[in-house]
């Protein structure tokens, strides 16, 4: 058994299926699908569970992947120590996020990274989910709430606020609002409720239990409907300076306060390389939250 067979086989428990593998590993679908069966063969064991849904683990396959992790981590651990600390920040890594912290906090975080240290590449997904390090969709993670799983470590970023907000334009037309009770009068905008991926995000549920007769499932999308005029909203205030025009209201009613978690998988907190942007993933958010709140 070699690195080789073990990176292909961790590709595809990663990934579910052979052309996941193959999109990750650049290489053939069939190519991969020969590797793992070349290895099964060696261990004469069935690695995996072959369905129309995917590739799921046999006991002997989930055995394995806990020794191809082990020796993942030690590769990662030697290469690191052979670039040595003066060049350790290139490769590249994955952050995962959500998609208001993806789109108006990471994007200037990454680029002042990138400036720093041109080597490294770094990628931001941001989808409104929770993100599987273990099936290494990101190296990192920014999340609403700590971790619960055992295998994964979170380190706590930053608190940030919230607040309902509304566009100018609307307001000129809209009815009063001076009170809580007046949401009753005007057109909210909020997640789709079945869309709320974690509990921290339920915000209207702290506004009176009012719904959201415009919603997205993206608070991004969210903030462009309030700056459209389409009603009131819950916003983060890092968000507002990006949205001109939009405004907080109510703020001796209803104020908001979330914090945002970097979560890392522990079989990698002996990274060196992955522990060091971690560190400035976690100063530059601190610092791009404490600015653009200022402004709000």
């Amino acid at each position: 058994m070699n690195w080789d067979d073990l990176r292909v086989f961790l590709a595809v428990a990663r990934g579910g299926s052979l052309s996941a593998a193959g999109q990750g590993l650049r290489i053939d679908p069939a190519t991969v699908g020969r590797r793992i069966a070349r290895l099964e063969q060696s261990l004469g064991e069935a690695l995996f569970l072959k369905s129309p849904q995917g590739y799921a683990l046999t006991r002997a396959g989930e055995q394995l992947v806990a020794r191809a992790e082990e020796a993942e981590r030690a590769l990662s651990g030697a290469e690191d120590a052979l670039r040595g600390s003066a060049d350790i920040l290139d490769g590249t890594i994955r952050i995962g996020a959500p998609d208001g912290c993806a789109n108006f906090l990471l994007p200037q975080v990454a680029a002042a990274i990138r400036a720093a240290h041109p080597k490294l590449e770094i990628q931001i997904i941001a989808l409104p989910r929770v993100f599987n390090l273990s099936k290494r969709e990101a190296d990192l993670a920014i999340a609403v709430s700590p971790p619960d799983a055992a295998r994964l470590y979170g380190e706590r970023v930053s608190d940030y606020r919230l607040h309902l907000a509304a566009a100018e334009v609307y307001l000129a037309g809209a009815e009063p609002l001076t009170r809580l009770a007046d949401l009753g009068t005007h057109t909210i905008v909020g997640y789709v409720p079945d869309m709320i991926f974690d509990r921290e995000l339920d915000y209207l549920s702290e506004a009176g239990g009012v719904t959201a007769e415009l919603a997205s499932n993206s608070v991004s999308v969210q903030g462009h409907l309030l700056r459209a005029g389409g009603g009131v909203g819950i916003v983060h205030d890092f968000m507002l300076p990006f949205l001109p025009g939009v405004r907080r209201v109510l703020e001796g009613e209803l104020s908001l306060k979330r914090t945002f978690w970097l979560v890392r998988h522990q079989n990698d907190r002996r990274r060196v390389g992955l522990a060091r942007v971690a560190e400035l993933v976690v100063a530059g958010l601190r610092a791009e939250i404490a600015r653009l709140e200022a402004q709000a």
